[in-house]
């Protein structure tokens, strides 16, 4: 039997934790998927999007800005908790604690994307897992050239071959990953869109869906 192909695009942000939320609800879906038929390859295409390009190059202080952000820091702490438990429900621990800049994500973003097709699909959804990881468990600056630049060597990239172009942040840059939907934010097949975090059921379903259209 021949396999049949799936494709799903995903467009996050870094600093969004609903994406590092929606990424593992994926891959819980996608194992469903596999489990129930083998036959079907799923490829995973991640889009670079960044939320918040207005944030200066050097970041700002990130307590300071979810309070202004959202009012308070009752609603702030209101917020991160919800947020916890949603992250718990696919074995993600979230250290908000840990955080102190939100970062602008250019070149983040920038860099996940020059690197993205360079190695395999793997290689690809490890260095976005570190990526978040770094992030919302060790409260790294993702802003940072040398935190990135460690990342990635982590990972099994060479910076060098690479090249370092994705280091010279430019207003240009910032506003390249720039988009309106929201994340993240699923297409299946290049149709089907979901937007936000979704349970692993309502992800299975549309994947299940793509599938009957392909016949």
């Amino acid at each position: 039997m021949m396999m049949r192909e799936l494709n799903i695009d995903v467009f996050f942000d870094f600093i969004c934790p609903w994406c590092l939320i929606g990424k593992h609800q994926l891959q819980a879906a996608i194992a469903q998927l596999q489990h129930r038929d083998p036959e079907v390859e799923v490829i995973v295409n991640w889009h670079s999007m960044q939320l918040l390009p207005e944030i200066p190059i050097e970041g700002v202080d990130f307590k300071q800005f979810y309070q202004k952000r959202l009012g308070s820091l009752d609603a702030v702490k209101q917020r991160q908790v919800q947020v916890r438990q949603a992250a718990k429900t696919v074995g993600v621990e979230l250290h908000f604690e840990k955080i102190q800049w939100m970062p602008n994500t250019a070149q983040a973003h920038h860099m996940f994307q020059s690197v993205f097709k360079m190695g395999t699909s793997q290689q690809a959804n490890h260095l976005l897992e570190q990526l978040f990881t770094a992030y919302f468990q060790a409260g790294e600056n993702l802003g940072d050239s040398a935190v990135l630049k460690r990342i990635l060597k982590q990972c099994g990239y060479s910076v060098n071959e690479q090249g370092s172009g994705w280091m010279a942040v430019n207003p240009a840059i910032q506003s390249t990953y720039t988009g309106a939907n929201g994340v993240p934010y699923f297409i299946f097949d290049g149709y089907l869109t979901l937007a936000g975090a979704h349970s692993v059921d309502v992800l299975y379903q549309a994947m299940l869906e793509a599938l009957v259209v392909q016949g």
